[in-house]
């Protein structure tokens, strides 16, 4: 089991210049994205990154949320809610009333199967199933009797028992 904190993870500029993100985990082969893991702050209406092949999840973790608008793409980020895009497509946040939201990202390269992104409330347990497991901590929880703290990232590659206490997130992915 690989357990993130804080220290692990990099902060950098968004590719369009309008805020951080704070990177978790990226997994990349030959320059190649393939799973990027990640927290960011919303504060004010305005666009997101366009990123070319892949797919994005983000569920937002703290604060009222805030719609995505696009060309064809409306979609309401609600908390604790998981919203799934194509991140070729240009969307901007929109209704954000000047509250600060934070939510939780997850990009894959578009050829991968999507991602599974699971809220849990209150502990369960996850099956790996030939995957990957990534778990995000929302409040302090147990992983495999093992104690995690707030925004911990807890990575793994078979079944996953989650403690109670959570909210977590939790990503199936084949990378």
């Amino acid at each position: 089991m690989r357990h993130l904190t804080h220290a692990d993870y990099v902060s950098m500029p968004w590719a369009n210049g309008r805020g951080i993100t704070i990177e978790m985990l990226r997994i990349e082969i030959g320059g190649g994205l393939l799973l990027r893991l990640s927290m960011a702050t919303v504060s004010e209406d305005g666009p997101f990154s366009v990123f070319p092949n892949t797919e994005r999840s983000l569920t937002v973790i703290q604060g009222p949320g805030f719609r995505l608008q696009g060309k064809d793409i409306s979609l309401e980020c609600r908390p604790l809610v998981p919203v799934a895009f194509p991140g070729d497509v240009a969307v901007r946040a929109v209704g954000t009333g000047g509250k600060v939201s934070e939510d939780f990202n997850v990009m894959t390269a578009a050829h991968l199967p999507k991602p599974e992104v699971t809220v849990l409330q209150n502990g369960g347990t996850m099956a790996a199933r030939g995957g990957r497991l990534c778990l995000l901590a929302l409040a302090p929880v147990t992983v495999n009797d093992r104690p995690v703290k707030r925004h911990d990232l807890v990575v793994w590659e078979d079944d996953m028992s989650v403690g109670p206490g959570g909210p977590a997130i939790a990503v199936r992915t084949v990378v």
